[in-house]
C-alpha cells in the first residue's frame, strides 16, 4: 500500500458514532484538525491496523478517534508545533488539545490567572 493513500476510518468519541471511511494523503497526529462533511474535528487518538502478507505485516488502515471542535484562534508555535493559548503563561498546558486547567475555554488575553513563565 502506498503512503499517499491511507484508508482511514473516522470515529466520533462522544456520542460513539462511525463518521465514515475516507482516504487521506497525510498522517494525522493527535491534536491535528480534520475537516469532514462541513464540520471540524480534533484528532484525539490514532490507531494503526496491520494485515499479515507474505513477508510480514503491512499497514492496512488507520482509525481516528475524534471530537467536534473549532480551530482555536489563539495559538502559539512552540518547538515546531502549534499549542492552544499563550505559551508564555506559566499555567499553559503547552498542548494541542487543552489550553490550561484554570481557563480551558480561554481566552488568555485578560485572564486573571495569567503569569509569565520564568525564562
Amino acid at each position: 500500500m502506498e503512503l499517499d493513500s491511507l484508508p482511514t476510518e473516522v470515529i466520533l468519541t462522544h456520542p460513539h458514532e462511525n463518521l465514515g471511511k475516507i482516504q487521506l494523503d497525510w498522517v494525522p497526529q493527535p491534536g491535528n484538525y480534520l475537516a469532514l462533511k462541513g464540520k471540524t474535528y480534533t484528532v484525539l487518538e490514532r490507531h494503526h491496523h496491520y494485515q499479515y502478507k507474505i513477508g510480514g505485516y503491512a499497514l492496512h488502515k488507520i482509525s481516528l478517534y475524534v471530537q467536534v471542535a473549532q480551530i482555536p484562534t489563539e495559538r502559539t508555535l512552540l518547538d515546531g508545533r502549534w499549542v492552544i493559548g499563550d505559551a508564555k503563561c506559566r499555567l499553559n498546558a503547552r498542548s494541542e488539545l487543552i489550553r490550561c486547567a484554570v481557563n480551558p475555554e480561554g481566552p488568555c488575553q485578560d485572564c486573571r490567572f495569567f503569569e509569565l513563565s520564568p525564562a
